[in-house]
């Protein structure tokens, strides 16, 4: 029990549960804009067609069965209009993940080159420090000639 208590309150176990929640209501906010405010225009400028009520009906609904009873046959339909809605809400949910990513990205080349820089300011020693490199060397070789 120990053990899982540790897990759970590991950083990434939390992190990842925000995230998945997070995702989920991303989900639901991309679904409803697609749907309520994508959709409706669409269909308008296709001539009224409501694209979550398109389907190929297989069989209709039967209110009773044949032998009178009160539960009856559902319909069974291809719902493709559905199928379209949910290629469009991927869509639209692929192209925000690639411009967090992207965004991501390009932050930390960003940060990066900062880092770089950094680096390379500190590495490359001054005109100063050159010069007195310079004046040590000379000395050097003068005390190894003298000698």
């Amino acid at each position: 029990m120990n053990e899982f208590k540790k897990f759970i309150a590991k950083g990434n176990v939390v992190e990842m549960a925000v995230g998945l929640i997070m995702a989920t209501y991303f989900g639901a906010i991309v679904k409803s804009l697609v749907n309520d405010i994508i959709m409706p225009p669409i269909g308008k400028l296709l001539g009224g067609v409501d694209f979550s009520s398109l389907k190929i009906v297989i069989q209709s609904e039967i209110a009773e069965s044949v032998a009178g009873a009160a539960d009856g046959i559902p319909e069974v339909a291809i719902q493709y209009g559905l199928f379209i809605n949910t290629i469009i809400t991927f869509l639209i949910v692929a192209f925000a993940v690639f411009m967090v990513i992207k965004a991501y990205n390009h932050m930390k080349v960003k940060m990066s080159r900062k880092e770089v820089e950094a680096v390379v300011a500190i590495a490359v020693p001054t005109k100063e420090e050159l010069l007195l490199m310079e004046i040590r060397d000379l000395l050097k070789n003068k005390r190894i000639d003298n000698v």
